[in-house]
């Protein structure tokens, strides 16, 4: 296998050790993830539990051509409200949106008092309050303010807010700052004692912001004439309430707008026929003066064929005489008023066509921009560009009027030269008859008139009962079964998902973030170096844990080790074991009493050599002096290898060199050349030789002593080691420095979630029983 398949191997191996032992942790922890799905579920449905629900209520508006179901060809004018900008559904959509609607709404469901009744978790709004709270005097500016309410026996009701405490009963005026004058009323059902009530109330406006907020207008298809209103509100009954009496007032209100038209034709119509009645009263009286005055019964012949001759005429300059009457009253009437201030009548229209539009378009922008009004101000840009277009529109028909007036002034004139030609041919008719004849022309023309405007108000009044809205509601206000908010499985889901997250994040980042060495894959992904021994948690006080007949976990684990030192020192000049580790505390001087001991019951000689000149402890855990030993022995000449071995008691094939005095400089002493001679007389006595130096990480007198050494062994601590210290022995094994490396792991605990969950101690329990 090469080596970047090998390394490549070696990763994925890696990595499926971290993610088992990373469960393994989860595992052990399963009590932290119980306690968190349970807090956080219990939190979670609090939250589900404690907030007002939101229910969805749904309807559908039909917007109706309006151009259909007119009795005539005047009641279609009448019945058209506006041109397609005016009826344009996206219009309808923007009027069902103005505040204004739900203002009404509002002031005439008293929406602005909203009654409660405490729960549990939370306050229930409710749909049928069992009081009523009266607002009888309105303050100026309304603050929200809130109320509590303990109904008591005898009447007496407890009513408490943020600054007001006090005692009152039922329709007692009670003047509170900043909401006014209010009293309680009792309803037919009635409180419950028991329960505990509460009410806010708001302003108006506020109530209306809060409303129009929560609809939703849309127009779902620009080839179909259908709105869909959508609306959120806490309860079901009252939303559907609150929506259909919307629709109904914007049904009112266009109808209104329909009838507002009607009454100002007829309103104009009736005006002219009081005048007009005025008019010919005079003027027959006039006739009749006329008539007794000069004596005229009877007509003459002559009379009479002149009447007859000019009869068309007349009735063709009557009907001229009419229109002209009427379109100069109505120039009439729009030069008085004030421009977009009125509507136009619209059943009296001029034969001219384009008249006929201009009105229609002047009164479907006078009623657009109405409705605008209700909720923008003069100065938005779209009523500007509305009064703009009004004044056009107005401007354009006073010009029509001056052209329609202009042409029936002709058509008059030759009318009227026409009869006088045809009266000059009659020579013999008497004077005072043809005075006579003047006024009763005269009164025939304001007959017709008078005649023709009566026609019209009647049918201005007839087309008005074919009123109808432009909308209807085709699908009623009605509420989704289930509230849409807030979704109660969403938060029990994440609760438990939290519930196992938390847990999880704590765990993982403690993972993450541990920079001791927890596992055998935190050293195996770190070198080459093998691990050679694996040295559980000595819970014995004592140093000394291998014993002639000791079965412990530990005991069990240095006669492991031992093992696998006869595969690693198969040549009999292989004696010499240095002991080592990377920094201080993790255990070499109980690595080397213990694995000294370990091989001496077998029957093998081996001598302990302290040769940690900084920080000797080996000679005190086995309860022996330090002072006299290697130093010494460098030191004094005279001094044999034999005159500072001393024989150990626990075995009597273990023996120990102390470090003796401590020297100023440790490595120089090493670096003497009777360190050779000792370490070369030690290998003719003694089938092991173990080493005791100080931490590699530290100082470099061990590397002094590789040229002396057979084998290293490498002590590193679960939980103590950092993972950084594992590059020191990568570093020896990249550079060569000693003939053979191994790593130990010392102190491992076993416990659920540890790297070495599954290690010695459940391999070897049994022996210590």
């Amino acid at each position: 296998m090469s080596k970047n398949k090998y390394n490549q191997v070696m990763d994925e191996f890696d990595e499926d050790l971290g993610l088992e032992n990373l469960l393994k942790k989860f595992r052990a922890k399963w009590y932290w993830f119980l306690i968190a799905v349970i807090v956080c579920g219990a939190f979670a449905f609090y939250l589900a539990n404690s907030q007002t629900p939101v229910h969805v209520i749904h309807s559908t508006v039909l917007i109706n051509d309006p151009k259909k179901g007119a009795a005539s060809s005047d009641v279609q004018k009448l019945g058209e409200l506006s041109t397609s900008s005016g009826t344009a559904v996206e219009t309808e959509a923007e009027v069902l949106r103005t505040r204004y609607l739900m203002e009404q709404v509002v002031k005439e469901m008293k929406l602005n008092i909203t009654y409660y009744v405490k729960d549990l978790l939370r306050d229930k709004q409710l749909y049928s309050a069992p009081f009523v709270v009266d607002l009888v005097q309105p303050a100026d500016t309304i603050y929200p303010t809130t109320f509590e309410l303990n109904f008591l026996p005898k009447g007496k009701i407890e009513l408490t807010s943020e600054n007001l405490h006090i005692m009152t009963f039922y329709s007692k005026p009670i003047k509170i700052q900043g909401v006014g004058v209010i009293q309680i009323l009792k309803t037919e059902k009635g409180p419950d004692l028991n329960a505990d009530y509460r009410f806010d109330i708001t302003s108006i406006d506020q109530k209306v912001e809060a409303l129009v907020a929560g609809m939703t207008v849309l127009v779902p298809n620009k080839t179909a004439a259908i709105i869909d209103i959508t609306f959120n509100y806490p309860v079901p009954k009252l939303g559907e309430d609150i929506l259909s009496n919307l629709i109904h007032t914007y049904v009112q209100t266009n109808l209104d707008n329909r009838n507002r038209l009607a009454d100002s034709s007829y309103a104009f119509i009736q005006n002219r026929l009081s005048y007009l009645g005025g008019e010919l009263g005079d003027l027959e009286e006039n006739i009749q003066g006329f008539k007794q005055q000069n004596q005229i019964t009877e007509m003459s012949e002559q009379s009479s064929l002149l009447i007859a001759n000019n009869s068309q005429l007349v009735n063709e300059l009557a009907k001229v005489e009419t229109q002209l009457s009427v379109v100069t009253s109505l120039r009439q009437y729009m030069q008085r008023q004030v421009s977009g201030s009125s509507i136009i009548p619209s059943t009296i229209m001029v034969s001219d066509p384009l008249f006929n539009t201009l009105v229609e378009k002047y009164n479907s922008l006078l009623l657009e921009r109405d409705r605008r009004l209700i909720s923008a101000t003069e100065t938005s840009t779209v009523v500007v560009n509305l009064n703009k277009q009004i004044v056009d529109a107005r401007n354009n028909m006073l010009a029509s009027l001056n052209s329609s007036i202009n042409s029936l002034q002709i058509t008059r004139n030759n009318l009227s030269g026409r009869i006088k030609s045809a009266e000059s041919q009659v020579q013999n008719v008497p004077a005072k008859e043809r005075n006579y004849l003047d006024l009763a022309r005269q009164q025939k023309i304001k007959e017709e008139l008078f005649i023709y405007l009566m026609q019209k108000g009647e049918e201005t009044a007839i087309s008005k009962t074919y009123n109808t809205p432009n909308s209807s509601n085709v699908d009623p206000p009605k509420a989704e079964i289930s509230p849409i908010s807030p979704k109660k499985p969403v938060y029990y889901l994440t609760g438990v998902l939290l519930g196992l997250l938390i847990p999880a994040g704590v765990i993982y980042g403690k993972f993450l973030m541990n920079t001791r060495i927890d596992s055998r894959e935190d050293i195996s992904k770190r070198t080459h170096v093998s691990v050679i021994g694996e040295i559980g948690h000595n819970t014995n006080s004592g140093n000394l844990v291998v014993v002639n007949k000791s079965r412990s976990p530990v005991a069990e684990q240095f006669r492991a080790l031992r093992t696998t030192l006869s595969f690693l020192i198969k040549q009999p000049e292989d004696k010499t074991i240095l002991v080592t580790s990377g920094m201080p505390g993790e255990g070499k001087s109980f690595t080397t009493v213990n694995l000294g001991n370990v091989l001496a019951i077998t029957g093998k000689k081996v001598v302990l050599v302290e040769l940690d000149l900084r920080k000797p402890n080996l000679s005190e855990k086995l309860g022996l002096s330090p002072d006299f030993g290697f130093t010494n022995y460098v030191a004094d000449p005279d001094l044999k290898t034999t005159d500072i071995l001393q024989r150990l008691s626990i075995n009597e094939n273990l023996y120990l060199v102390s470090a003796g005095i401590l020297p100023p400089n440790p490595a120089e002493t090493l670096m003497s050349h009777r360190t050779s001679a000792f370490l070369g007389e030690l290998r003719s006595i003694f089938d092991y030789i173990i080493i005791d130096v100080p931490p590699i990480g530290v100082v470099t007198d061990a590397e002094l002593l590789t040229a002396f050494t057979d084998l290293c062994i490498y002590v590193v601590r679960q939980n103590h080691t950092r993972k950084s210290e594992i590059a020191i022995v990568e570093k020896m094994h990249r550079n060569k420095r000693m003939k053979k490396l191994g790593i130990l792991v010392n102190d491992i605990k076993t416990t659920a979630g540890s790297g070495y969950h599954t290690g010695y101690s459940q391999n070897y329990g049994t022996y210590g029983k």
